[in-house]
């Protein structure tokens, strides 16, 4: 996750208080149940609107997925960087700690459902990019302040970024039975004994 100004796509136009809501109430749906079963019209009954309004939102099922993947990871990438804002020497753990937490909330079968709808794969990914990227400049800051001990900061970001892609890709949850926010908290875990002075 990276800062608002990185995370790749958005809800076009101005979005009303009603509508920042739905999305926030889509968000709360998506993350609990998942989306690859949810047609417009379930959705409607269960937030009680309109299918009008909901295609207010995006024009297409699809559209409205995407922007309610967007909506999630946008708000996610604000808490995280409050809470890295906030933190001491310890940013890159603060940061992967609060990524953990973010994705806490998220069940399996929305990972699930994201992994397989091309768009929302997309959106992750991009995410995933912009994380890693922030990672690698959270390590030599940590570095470069004594935070950390020397170490060759472009192979520390690169495993970590392997780690991350891994992740999103959903392969260290088969292979390990983590889901995406414990795997979060394991990484930080490694990353502050490796790293630590």
């Amino acid at each position: 996750m990276q800062s608002t100004g990185h995370v790749s796509g958005h809800v076009s136009g101005h979005v009303t208080a009603r509508q920042a809501e739905l999305f926030d109430q889509l968000v709360a749906l998506f993350l609990e149940e998942g989306f690859r079963d949810l047609t417009i019209d379930a959705v409607a009954a269960r937030l009680r609107c309109s299918k009008t309004t909901l295609y207010a939102l995006a024009g297409t099922r699809d559209e409205l997925v995407r922007a309610v993947v967007v909506h999630f990871f946008r708000g996610a990438t604000e808490r995280v960087e409050a809470r890295v804002a906030a933190a001491g020497e310890q940013r890159i753990v603060a940061y992967l700690d609060a990524v953990a937490e973010e994705l806490e909330s998220a069940s399996a079968a929305f990972f699930d459902d994201v992994a397989a709808s091309p768009a929302a794969r997309g959106i992750y990914e991009r995410n995933t990019r912009a994380a890693a990227g922030r990672v690698a400049e959270l390590v030599a800051e940590g570095v470069a302040s004594g935070a950390f001990r020397p170490v060759h900061v472009g192979f520390v970001a690169d495993v970590l970024t392997s780690t991350m892609v891994r992740i999103q890709q959903r392969r260290v949850a088969a292979a390990t039975g983590l889901e995406d926010a414990a795997a979060y908290t394991e990484l930080a875990a490694l990353v502050l004994r490796g790293l630590s002075t």
